[in-house]
């Protein structure tokens, strides 16, 4: 890549003079001493012929563990994935990295995300949706930051929402200098007195994730009505296989509807790619990060798509910019929109139903063994936590008999189970926790 660099060795002198600086080593003096790397300290190897390459990443890849039963979810869940799922994004018109700027050139790939931002909609219930963000977190920090302004800049969230929502939240909060208050959990669930509590005149948001972490079904509808007596906006993030049981965020009288879209058709792949959905009411869409792809009519009469509100996904002027979102997930939301329209409503109500009525299935086995018992009464989707004895033994027997159990949270284990399993995996798995606790 040398050959690319635009600037010659002299410029690069001329430049670090102008800084009043004589070397590179100077313009990095805060990097530690211990961290240079000196000529040829690399050691890179030689390059390998394409079949070499092959064997060498084959090998790499045999060091994985795909279990034939999972039971952990936690943010990524493994829900069965139709194969046209697979197939329809992976067809060469699809698979570019190209930005669809230039409409007249771009009307199958606009028209894609056009009709995922619909589905979408139609899931939660809001009136518009962008065309996405990086994950879920992601999603939750930008609905965050839109719903600030100059005299509310303070923003809630709930201490039952997942961990890493809540750092990456807590980092956009660090980057402009606001402030994020979490709202404490009880027994599960978010404490309503404390967020009654907590809803000061400086607050901004309110962010509450439903089921939360803990798989439990927060009363989405009574805190909606406390944020907005509060004077406040009310964030939701949302689980989006759940919405085909439970009551969609407009329902809930949510203002912005945000979620992690993994569960539409995205295998778990190792942590991603994943995809941050993103929608709102219409009288907040100028506030929304992104792009959005809006249908029109060309000079000929005949339906065509464009870029809405802005030419680019995000704020040139950024003095005055609300959001540093500069790219989106377009092939995740493909996938998305492809799974959608297979699934269909029903299909996405049947998943749902099979992902609850298997967990409840499991809960119940489990919590029949003796020392096993649920660590939060109330209701739930299709995750929840159990205390559980011997945990550690416990997990290593169902690792060995290529089941992945619960994950570890605070002194207990987070169950989850999806239409993907069944009853015969379920009831392998219970015995073997049986036998351990035995």
């Amino acid at each position: 890549m040398g050959s690319y660099v635009p600037s010659t060795p002299e410029q690069q002198q001329e430049m670090l003079q102008a800084l009043g600086l004589n070397s590179f080593r100077e313009l990095f003096s805060v990097v530690p001493e211990e961290m240079y790397l000196e000529d040829g300290a690399l050691n890179i190897p030689g390059g390998m012929s394409e079949l070499e390459v092959i064997r060498k990443v084959s090998e790499m890849a045999g060091k994985n563990r795909v279990f034939s039963t999972v039971l952990r979810g936690a943010g990524a869940y493994d829900h069965y994935i139709p194969s046209i799922v697979k197939y329809i994004p992976a067809k060469e018109e699809f698979l570019t990295a190209y930005t669809p700027y230039q409409a007249e050139m771009s009307q199958g790939i606009l028209q894609s995300i056009f009709e995922y931002q619909t589905m979408i909609c139609e899931l939660t219930g809001m009136d518009v949706s962008n065309a996405s963000v990086y994950d879920g977190a992601t999603a939750a920090a930008e609905a965050a930051a839109m719903c600030r302004d100059r005299k509310r800049r303070v923003t809630l969230i709930s201490a039952a929402a997942h961990p890493d929502t809540i750092q990456t939240v807590k980092t956009y909060c660090y980057g402009t200098g606001d402030e994020l208050r979490i709202v404490p959990a009880k027994d599960g669930k978010t404490d309503l007195q404390a967020l009654k509590e907590m809803l000061t005149p400086e607050v901004a948001s309110f962010y509450v994730q439903q089921p939360n972490f803990y798989g439990m079904i927060e009363d989405a509808q009574a805190i909606g009505e406390l944020v907005h007596e509060a004077g406040a906006m009310y964030v939701m993030g949302c689980n989006p296989i759940s919405l085909g049981l439970l009551k969609s965020p407009r329902e809930c009288g949510a203002d912005v509807a945000v979620g992690e879209g993994q569960p539409l058709g995205m295998p778990l792949s190792y942590g991603g790619p994943y995809l941050g959905f993103m929608c709102t009411t219409q009288k907040h869409m100028r506030k929304l990060p992104g792009r959005i792809v809006g249908e029109t009519v060309d000079s000929k009469g005949e339906r065509a798509y464009v870029l809405s509100l802005q030419a680019r996904e995000q704020h040139i002027r950024r003095e005055k910019a609300s959001s540093n979102i500069c790219s989106n997930q377009a092939l995740c939301a493909l996938t998305a929109g492809v799974y959608m329209a297979t699934m269909g409503a029903e299909g996405i109500a049947q998943a749902a139903k099979q992902s609850m009525s298997k967990a409840h299935y499991l809960a119940k086995e489990l919590c029949s063994i003796p020392g096993v018992s649920l660590k939060h009464e109330g209701e739930f989707f299709h995750e929840f936590l159990t205390l559980l004895p011997k945990a550690e033994e416990v997990l290593k027997a169902l690792e060995q008999a290529d089941i992945l159990g619960g994950l570890p949270v605070d002194d207990g284990i987070l169950w989850c189970a999806t239409e993907k399993v069944s009853k015969a995996q379920l009831d392998k798995a219970v015995a073997i926790v049986k036998e351990v606790l035995a």
